[in-house]
């Protein structure tokens, strides 16, 4: 689906406590209280796609890259700086301001391809006939690269053309066009009707909104994607454009006595348990580094029980 703002669409979170253990909430305003030397030592936390790759498990978002938010040069700082800060997975997609996301990231990552995780996406109406390769040679180019590390499905379609979607995606990595492959917003009963067609047990993620604010995927998919040995993609972990969780009482007073800010509180949430991977926007270098910060937050079995009751999910505070 298309995403909205820092909110990138909207599903849900909601998980089994067993997973999580007691999990939730990091409210706090974009303060960065002394986070910078921090991050620049924290160990870069990975998670493991299916085929044993290693990725970052923050990554950056770009649904409004390129398209006059901010000035260019400093969108490329803010993407260059999140490089830089271990942040190296990259995710744009073609419908992203008709192509111009794509573009913007052609020209920021000049020099720093080999360095980055790319992931883009094909939408759903144009999955048919040779739509997706189509699709796939456009994203190419204006990347200007020759491969997408990873290509996504952004939306379901009905399970009749998962065989030919699934297809499609292989005939690409055969090509070499893409190392890998995976699908978005799809729920479990899709994500178990995807691996009943040939190869389909290739997906190597589902990614779906998952936040403080938004916890539905852990009644669900989430547990179903790691039981699968399949890492969850998470597009607006820090609430959305109208959710956003940085301004919250509660994630202030944990990002304080973690002396980070707010954002780094509410990433590090969501990459707690190591199989979820977090996609923030940021449009310039501060925000970035903000949010860069969670490699090295550590949450206390407190501030997680802090969070449950602030954010508690579909079942309660777990």
């Amino acid at each position: 689906m298309r995403e909205r703002g820092l909110s990138r669409r909207q599903f849900g979170a909601g998980c089994a406590a067993s997973v999580f253990g007691a999990a939730l909430a990091f409210p706090a305003g974009r303060q960065v209280l002394a986070a910078s030397d921090a991050v620049v030592r924290a160990p870069r936390r990975t998670v493991k796609l299916p085929d044993g790759t290693a990725v970052s498990a923050l990554g950056q978002g770009a649904w409004h890259l390129g398209q006059g938010r901010h000035p260019v040069s400093v969108e490329e700082d803010a993407v260059r700086t999140g490089i830089e800060l271990g942040m190296t997975l990259i995710d744009t997609s073609g419908n992203y301001g008709n192509g111009r996301s794509e573009q913007f990231l052609g020209h920021a990552l000049a020099g720093l391809r080999e360095r980055v995780f790319l992931v883009s996406k094909v939408e759903a109406d144009e999955v048919s006939g040779d739509g997706i390769p189509r699709a796939c040679d456009a994203s190419l180019a204006r990347l200007g690269t020759d491969h997408l590390d990873l290509y996504l499905l952004h939306a379901p379609v009905p399970s009749s053309e998962f065989a030919g979607v699934v297809a499609a995606f292989e005939g690409l990595r055969s090509a070499g066009k893409i190392r890998a492959w995976g699908v978005s917003n799809f729920d479990a009963r899709q994500m178990e009707e995807l691996l009943r067609v040939p190869h389909g047990d290739r997906c190597a993620t589902n990614q779906v909104v998952y936040s403080l604010h938004n916890r539905r995927i852990e009644g669900d998919v989430l547990p179903w994607c790691i039981q699968h040995n399949m890492p969850v993609m998470a597009y607006s972990p820090l609430g959305g454009d109208h959710n956003l969780v940085v301004a919250d009482p509660t994630l202030k007073q944990i990002a304080a006595a973690h002396r980070c800010s707010t954002a780094a509180v509410a990433l590090a949430w969501v990459i707690r348990s190591g199989k979820v991977i977090a996609i923030p926007e940021s449009g310039s270098p501060a925000h970035t580094r903000e949010n860069a910060a969670a490699f090295s937050v550590e949450l206390t079995p407190q501030d997680m029980q802090t969070l449950a009751a602030a954010y508690p999910g579909p079942s309660g505070a777990t």
